[in-house]
C-alpha cells in the first residue's frame, strides 16, 4: 500500500520547507530508516528519514523546490500502484475549500496525458501510469534528476548549470565552493550527470592558483552603469522578516535607555582571565547580571500569551548570533543557576552551531527574555525589536571610552548604554526601569554577582 509522505514542520516557525538533496532517485528501492532527503528550514537544514519500505513512486519537487508544510512531498509504495490516481485521491481529500483558495493556479501545476486529460505535474519514473510524453510536456520535469525521459537531451543535462537551469552539486561540494569562495558556474562536474562533486572542487582550485590558466581580467564598468544582482530569499530571512513584522506591528513597544558604569567589570573580568579555565567575554558577565536582575524582576521574564500573561518562573536567556543569512537566538537554559565559566562554555558552544546550521529545535526554542549585543561592532546604541513571545529585549551597545565625574572631578572612565525594548501589553515603564537598576547595579559592583 502507498504511503504519502508530506512536508514535516521541523521548526516551530516553518511554514515551508527547499529541498537541498535528495539521497533517492524515484524508482529507488528506500528502507525505513534511511536518509530520504535533506531540507533547508528558516534556521537549519534538516534531515529526513523514511519511516516506509518499498520504492520511491513520485517526488513533488526536484532540488531547490519548495513545499508548504503539511503538502505533499513524496509518495512511497509498491511498484507499478497508479501514482496518478494517489496524487489525485491526496488532493481530493485536501476538501473542496482548499482547491476553491488556489483558483486559476490549479492549472499551472498540471499537464495533460496522451489523452488529452489533465495530470499533476510532478517527478515520476518511467513506466508509470504517466506517460512519457506527458512528463516531456512539463518544463520542471525535463530540468529535473527524477524519471526524465529518453528524449531529453541528455547532454544539455550533463552541464552543472546554466543561465537558465539550477547548478548540480553535491551538498558537500556546494559547501566548500562557499567557503572557499568558487563560483559553482565556473566548475565543470564530473559526476552523474555532470553533478559538481568534492573532487571537483579540490581539482579546480589547483587550476585557478595556476597562473597560466588565470581568468581573464574584467575591465570595470563606465561610471553610471546601472547594475544589481538578486539572490533568493532564504527560508532563514523569509521567517525573520515574517516574525519581526508581527512583533513590531502587534506588540506596543516602548524603550527604556541606561548608561552604565564599566569601570569595575573591566577589571574583574580582566583579574578573572588571568585564573579562569575559560576565557569571560563581556557578554557572559552580561547574560549572568540580566538572568540575576530577572531573578528579582519575575514581570520582565514573561510571555503575551493573548488570553493569559505567562510568568516565567524559569529564566532561559536567548542570545542573538549573526550568521551569513539573518539571525539566530539559541538558547541558553536556566541562566541564573550557572556559573561564568558555564556560560561562556555554552554561549560558545551554541554560536558555533549557529553559524554552521546545525542548531536543533531543542537549541532555539523556548527562551524567556533575549539579549542582542552590537557592541563588538561599534555601536554605541540601538534599539532592538522583541523577540516574541518575550515581553522583552535588551540591546546592547559598545563600552567607549569617556570622561567621567567622580567625586567632584573630571577623570577617564568606561561606559556602556543598553535599552531595553518593552511589550507594554505586559511590561509598564516603572517593571522596566527597576529590572534596568538592578542590571546596573550588578555590572557596576560585579561582586555580587559572584556571592
Amino acid at each position: 500500500m502507498a504511503e504519502i509522505i508530506e512536508m514535516p514542520k521541523l521548526s516551530d516557525t516553518m511554514v515551508e520547507g527547499v529541498i537541498v538533496a535528495w539521497h533517492k532517485e524515484v524508482g529507488d528501492v528506500v528502507e525505513s530508516g534511511e536518509l530520504l532527503a535533506e531540507i533547508e528550514t528558516d534556521k537549519a537544514t534538516m534531515e529526513l528519514e523514511s519511516f516506509y519500505d518499498g520504492k520511491l513512486l513520485y517526488v513533488k519537487v526536484g532540488e531547490d523546490g519548495s513545499v508548504p508544510v503539511g503538502e505533499l512531498l513524496a509518495i512511497i509504495g509498491e511498484e507499478g500502484e497508479d501514482v496518478n490516481a494517489l496524487v489525485k485521491e491526496y488532493e481530493a481529500q485536501k476538501g473542496d475549500s482548499e482547491g476553491a483558495d488556489k483558483g486559476d493556479s490549479e492549472g499551472a501545476g498540471k499537464t495533460k496525458d496522451g489523452a488529452g486529460h489533465s495530470v499533476p505535474t510532478g517527478y515520476y519514473p518511467s513506466g508509470s501510469a504517466v506517460s512519457s510524453s506527458a512528463a516531456v510536456s512539463s518544463s520542471s520535469a525535463v530540468s529535473s534528476p527524477f524519471g526524465a525521459p529518453a528524449a531529453v537531451d541528455k547532454s544539455a543535462t550533463a552541464l552543472a548549470g546554466n543561465g537558465e537551469g539550477r547548478i548540480k552539486a553535491s551538498p558537500l561540494a556546494k559547501a566548500m565552493a562557499k567557503e572557499r569562495g568558487l563560483d559553482l558556474n565556473r566548475v565543470p562536474g564530473t559526476g552523474p550527470d555532470g553533478r559538481i562533486v568534492k573532487r571537483d572542487i579540490e581539482d579546480y582550485k589547483e587550476v585557478a592558483s595556476s597562473p597560466a590558466k588565470t581568468a581573464p581580467v574584467v575591465a570595470a564598468l563606465p561610471v553610471g552603469t546601472e547594475r544589481y544582482t538578486e539572490e533568493k530569499t532564504s527560508q532563514m530571512r523569509k521567517t525573520i522578516a515574517r516574525r519581526l513584522g508581527e512583533s513590531k506591528f502587534s506588540a506596543p513597544h516602548f524603550y527604556l535607555t541606561m548608561e552604565i558604569d564599566m569601570e569595575k567589570t573591566w577589571e574583574v573580568r580582566k583579574a578573572m582571565n588571568e585564573v579562569a579555565p575559560v576565557k569571560i567575554s563581556f557578554n557572559d558577565l552580561i547574560v549572568k547580571a540580566a538572568s540575576m536582575a530577572l531573578r528579582q524582576h519575575p514581570k520582565v521574564n514573561s510571555s503575551w500569551m493573548g488570553d493569559v500573561i505567562r510568568y516565567n518562573e524559569h529564566i532561559h536567556i536567548g542570545v542573538a548570533v549573526a550568521v551569513d543569512e539573518g539571525l539566530l537566538v539559541p538558547v541558553v537554559r536556566f541562566a541564573d543557576s550557572l556559573s561564568l565559566s558555564q556560560i561562556s562554555n555554552e554561549t560558545r558552544r551554541l554560536a558555533g552551531m549557529a553559524r554552521d546550521r546545525k542548531l536543533q529545535p531543542s537549541d532555539w526554542e523556548g527562551n524567556t527574555f533575549t539579549i542582542s549585543n552590537l557592541g563588538m561592532f561599534g555601536i554605541e546604541e540601538f534599539t532592538a525589536i522583541i523577540n516574541t513571545p518575550d515581553a522583552c529585549i535588551m540591546a546592547v551597545g559598545a563600552i567607549r571610552d569617556v570622561p567621567v565625574v567622580k567625586n567632584g572631578e573630571v577623570v577617564p572612565g568606561k561606559t556602556m548604554k543598553v535599552t531595553l525594548s518593552c511589550d507594554h501589553r505586559v511590561v509598564d515603564g516603572a517593571i522596566g526601569s527597576a529590572f534596568l537598576k538592578t542590571f546596573k547595579l550588578l555590572l557596576e559592583d560585579p561582586v555580587r554577582m559572584l556571592v
